[in-house]
């Protein structure tokens, strides 16, 4: 049956303070906040949790990424040991993470996994239809199972090679902007890969442009079953009055989608940081959102909004702290 979100809620539109409350960026979290949790002051978040989508991208076997393709499986075993960056961030802040194989390209099965890897969305579509709705709704269904467990934060991240010529390539669809403006170095690419990505994202976008007015398709044709499941999980949230913290390009390329597919979510989000891909500012652009800080992170991964945890729950015992 076709994929339907309930109507998203407004976050409640109550009277700030911040003209008396000279405190910038975190006068921003805590009205944010205010809003989205109808109540002033606001509680810190009680019970952030990440949820990292890892999944690969058959357009890393054309060299457009600085890591070899078999790299995910790696990072994944590494993340799920807490070694990684956002690992280390989460155990700091005391977010949960949550790890979920919906396309790595190994042998590994679970609950989630939608296939091993995707379509090389140059030549092929990165899903069938049936694989596009079954990743939307394992998004949906993440966000609901993290919400009924009591999560009142919640911040989305992916891991996988190739995801970021993915991610630009539906940046470029969506905002109507040249492959060769979306192009960002990524993983660390050199000159070379520079131009091979840059292909891929044009042969791409070629593939994309005749399902542009159509969400679904579009994931279907140059997204992948983590772009996909991402897109589903911030729509639902929003239908959850839940707040979400948006990371980097993939984050905010599948935020594209999910305000299509659920008008009125991007008022539950946060959009964190703004990453060194020129596609992620365009991303940000297009969705009227403002990044709070920029830390000049090359990719996402969750690690920027982990960073901003801390500082949430800050500007929330700030604002119930007289001045």
């Amino acid at each position: 049956m076709p994929i339907e979100f309930a109507e998203v809620p407004r976050p409640d539109d109550l009277p700030h303070t911040t003209s008396r409350r000279p405190f910038g960026t975190l006068d921003t979290l805590a009205d944010w906040l205010v809003a989205c949790q109808g109540q002033s002051p606001p509680t810190p978040p009680r019970r952030p949790r990440i949820v990292v989508f890892a999944a690969d991208h058959g357009i890393a076997a054309k060299g457009v990424s600085a890591r070899s393709p078999e790299t995910t499986r790696r990072l994944v075993e590494e993340l799920l040991e807490g070694g990684t960056p956002l690992g280390v961030l989460a155990g700091e802040t005391g977010s949960g993470v949550r790890v979920v194989d919906v396309a790595v390209d190994s042998e590994d099965s679970g609950e989630f996994k939608i296939r091993r890897g995707s379509g090389s969305i140059d030549v092929e579509d990165a899903l069938t239809d049936d694989e596009t709705e079954q990743a939307v709704r394992v998004g949906m269904r993440l966000a609901d199972a993290e919400v009924d467990a009591g999560a009142d934060l919640l911040i989305p991240a992916e891991l996988g090679v190739g995801v970021t010529t993915a991610s630009s390539t539906l940046v470029a669809a969506l905002t109507d902007t040249e492959p060769v403006a979306v192009v960002g170095r990524g993983s660390g690419i050199d000159d070379n890969a520079w131009m091979r990505k840059a292909a891929a994202i044009r042969d791409a976008l070629r593939r994309a442009r005749p399902v542009i007015t159509e969400p679904l398709a579009l994931l279907r044709t140059v997204g992948g079953a983590d772009l996909a499941a991402i897109a589903g999980f911030l729509a639902q949230a929003a239908v959850r009055r839940t707040p979400v913290l948006l990371d980097g390009l993939a984050v905010c390329a599948a935020a594209l989608l999910a305000e299509e597919l659920a008008p009125g979510a991007r008022a539950w989000w946060m959009a964190t940081h703004r990453t060194t891909e020129p596609a992620h500012a365009l991303a940000l652009e297009h969705l009227d959102l403002s990044p709070l800080v920029d830390f000049g992170i090359a990719e996402g991964a969750g690690t920027g909004a982990a960073a901003l945890v801390s500082l949430l729950s800050m500007a929330a015992t700030l604002r119930r702290t007289p001045v």
